[in-house]
């Protein structure tokens, strides 16, 4: 049987309830308390349900405002009412669940009412319901959170005002009582801490706070949930909430440090909160990476082996901080960079080593010197101490780090080649190392001027000059590009000549005619250097092979001698008066033990222009001079040698076989006559026939790359009876040009103009043109 609620109450407490007037509204419903409390005494549930019902249905849901303001203070009335006869009646206690279900839930409905007023009253009612019922209230917490959240950012003051009160009350219900469940709220705080609205970050930022105070609520073993709603707020606009989300931060991190580590089940998520901490390291607000990064040190020395399936990502986070503006993150980032590069975790505790090696492959490519460096530190790092897994992925990841050789930096530079070591030991890896630099220097030309001298030189340090010097040998021999053969040669041999790292080289090839290790050497290099003439030249004098050294002078063609030629010969000619070759220098005193040195400096002298005119335009500075050709270097050199000793080295040439070496330096420039031990130590014809062998490939090579002329007859025609071999010199000016480019930045430094030996004399400083015939033709020894 329905029960009419309105014989329950009388008509004129309906009316008072619906008033305009807010005192005659209390009245009534003080006059609802009443009538409630008398039906609780009697027992009539029946009757009360269907008062609330009423009172929901006619007040609360009414399109008039009135009744719904009436509505909710009746409501509170009824509430009030039922707990004051809890106490006497125990099986009250029984239907408050119900009762307050039907009463907190229209109340709860009427905080997104339109009418102001109606949002105040209905604060004010589930206050007075929260006041009284205590306990029983944590049963609808998760919806009273919910609305309070929204009605937390409304636009009235006095709203606002009135949640706030309201909200204290419901934390000292929550704090107080045993029934909360924490686990069912943090669902509904991780939904909305993505809010962007300032009141409801305050809101919740409070809320975290307070349940975190609470010893019996591990909110910690929860952080994960709501963590990057916290680490979101630092970036907030409002300073009030980035230090209240600061502060949250700061607890629980100090609580984590304090936390026994239980790995089973583990006290302290830590692998879940990495992930977050790795995303906001990347983050565009500066404090919030700061306290990213300062989370992530401290896990690093707390977790233990919980973070190493996490490491690759931490490390991918924390290599661009170390490039920070804010020198406060970059310090944090580099300490923990070190500490987790300490650490050798076994692959098999999920270690990826595949994927740090990924990640600092990326990083290869930043914008930052400081972060490059610590990529490859990174790659060397794994290279010594995951060897076997590392060499799986080193075909992912050798282009990269060719590529890095680019780098304008040259730290980078030099780290890459340590890495290009440590893979380089196996023979494999090496060879296929030296096959891969060289195809870089021949497809990108700046890498080879400005990094080949530095790369070449360092590899030397790292792998051994020999070795290196070996392998370049084996596979320029076999270059199908002759034109790259013979620039990367000259390359190789300027860097051989001139780098004091590989002076242990050089101190090999002078025994090349004393015992087998120097002969192997010479003979290795020598089947590659056959691509260049000055370079074939320089490497016998290297060797003390002047002998040889005469007949690949004597062997050079009409072909050979053109401004390429000229420029390589001067820049020869002004490396022998560097200390590389001061023996040399100073076997010039000897004529008679060295004469083949004597007779190959008089035949370079000879294929010397007296003029640099033709080929001055072309030089760079440091390598030819109108005041000092080389033509006249050569020449005061080989006017200190004394004439009376001349003439003896001149008459055992005459007596020698040609080919044949009169004498053999043993290193220390003593000469040893020629025994049954040092015979045929050179076959000094098949050497020659080598050189020329390679020569005549080069020039078909050259004349293959030169553009096809129709008028070159014409040419011809006009020209009178002009040298081809010097219009085909002219033709290659710009290459020749561009080489020297190369050597410049290969080199570095130049080699400095020789001090003259001996005042220059009047002849000297007249041009040639000016020279009377016999001082044009003033003597020099006829030895060729």
């Amino acid at each position: 049987m329905t029960i009419d609620a309105s014989t329950i109450v009388p008509p004129s407490v309906l009316r008072n309830l619906a008033d305009k007037l807010y005192e005659k509204r209390k009245n009534a419903a003080l006059e609802i308390e009443e009538i409630t409390k008398r039906l609780a005494a009697a027992g009539e549930h029946d009757k009360i349900a269907a008062l609330i019902k009423m009172l929901t249905d006619e007040f609360t849901y009414s399109s008039q405002v009135l009744h719904r303001k009436g509505g909710l203070i009746a409501l509170a009335g009824v509430t009030v009412g039922l707990t004051t006869e809890a106490g006497p009646h125990l099986d009250l206690k029984y239907y408050m669940s119900d009762h307050l279900e039907n009463i907190v839930e229209p109340v709860v409905n009427s905080f997104l009412d339109q009418e102001i007023r109606v949002r105040y009253y209905a604060c004010e009612a589930l206050y007075n319901i929260a006041k009284v019922v205590r306990g029983e209230f944590v049963v609808f917490f998760n919806r009273i959170f919910d609305a309070l959240c929204k009605l937390s950012a409304d636009s009235d003051p006095s709203v606002q005002s009135a949640a706030h009160l309201l909200d204290r009350l419901v934390k000292d219900i929550v704090t107080e009582s045993e029934t909360f469940s924490i686990e069912e709220f943090i669902p509904l705080l991780k939904e909305r801490m993505n809010v962007l609205n300032p009141y409801v970050r305050q809101f919740l930022v409070g809320w975290i706070t307070v349940l975190d105070s609470v010893p019996d609520i591990a909110m910690i073993g929860f952080l994960p949930d709501f963590l990057d709603g916290l680490f979101n707020m630092l970036s907030d606009s409002s300073l009030e909430i980035r230090q209240q989300a600061d502060s949250a931060l700061s607890e629980f991190l100090y609580e984590i440090k304090n936390s026994p580590v239980s790995p089973n089940p583990p006290n302290v998520d830590y692998g879940r909160m990495a992930d977050i901490l790795v995303r906001r390291c990347g983050s565009t607000d500066e404090f919030t990476r700061l306290t990213s990064v300062m989370w992530i040190s401290e896990f690093v020395k707390l977790a233990g082996d919980q973070l190493v399936p996490h490491y690759a990502d931490i490390v991918g986070a924390i290599l661009p901080c170390i490039s920070d503006k804010e020198e406060k993150i970059r310090e944090i980032a580099c300490e923990t960079n070190e500490k987790i590069r300490k650490l050798r975790p076994e692959p098999s505790e999920s270690f990826d080593v595949g994927k740090i090696l990924q990640i600092a492959r990326r990083e290869l490519t930043s914008s930052f010197v400081t972060t490059r460096i610590e990529a490859l530190r990174w790659i060397q790092n794994l290279v010594l101490k995951y060897r076997n897994e590392i060499i799986n992925h080193m075909d992912d990841i050798f282009s990269s780090l060719l590529n890095a050789l680019s780098d304008p930096s040259e730290e980078v530079v030099l780290l890459v080649l340590e890495v290009h070591a440590c893979v380089a030991q196996e023979n494999r890896h090496f060879t296929d190392l030296v096959a891969h630099l060289l195809h870089n220097f021949k497809s990108n030309n700046a890498l080879l001027e400005k990094k080949g001298s530095l790369v070449v030189r360092q590899l030397c340090v790292l792998l051994g000059a020999e070795r290196v010097y070996r392998e370049f040998s084996a596979i320029l021999e076999k270059e199908s590009d002759l034109g790259f053969a013979d620039t990367m040669v000259q390359a190789l041999n300027l860097i051989l000549v001139t780098s004091s790292e590989l002076a242990g080289l050089r101190a090999i090839l002078r025994q090349a005619l004393v015992n087998s290790s120097g002969k192997e050497l010479f003979l290795s290099l020598y089947r590659s250097w056959c691509h260049s003439s000055m370079a074939t030249i320089t490497l016998c004098f290297l060797a003390q092979a002047y002998d040889l050294a005469n007949c690949v002078i004597q062997s050079l063609k009409d072909d050979d001698i053109n401004i390429k030629f000229w420029v390589h010969l001067d820049k020869l000619v002004r490396l022998l008066e560097t200390p590389i070759f001061s023996y040399l220098r100073l076997q010039l005193l000897e004529p008679e033990k060295h004469a083949w040195l004597v007779k190959c400096l008089y035949g370079l002298l000879m294929l010397l222009p007296q003029t640099p005119s033709q080929y001055s335009k072309i030089s760079d500075e440091g390598f030819t001079s109108k005041k000092r050709s080389a033509f006249k270097v050569l020449r005061t050199r080989l006017k200190t040698v004394p004439s009376c000793r001349l003439s003896d080295a001149m008459t055992q040439l005459s007596r020698s076989p040609h080919g044949k070496p009169l004498r053999i330096e043993d290193g220390s420039n003593n000469p040893k006559q020629e025994g049954p031990s040092m015979k045929n130590l050179f076959i000094f014809q098949a050497q020659v026939d080598q050189f020329v062998r390679k020569q005549k490939q080069q020039h078909e090579f050259a004349r293959s790359k030169l553009p096809l002329t129709h008028d070159s007859g014409l040419a011809q025609s006009t020209s009178g009876g002009a040298d081809p071999e010097l219009s085909s010199s002219r033709s290659s000016t710009q290459e020749t040009l561009r080489e020297f480019a190369m050597t410049k930045y290969l080199t570095k430094t130049y080699v400095p103009k020789p001090d003259p030996i001996e005042s220059k004399s009047a002849q000297d400083e007249q041009r040639p043109e000016e020279m009377s015939p016999k001082t044009a033709s003033s003597p020099l020894p006829d030895i060729l």
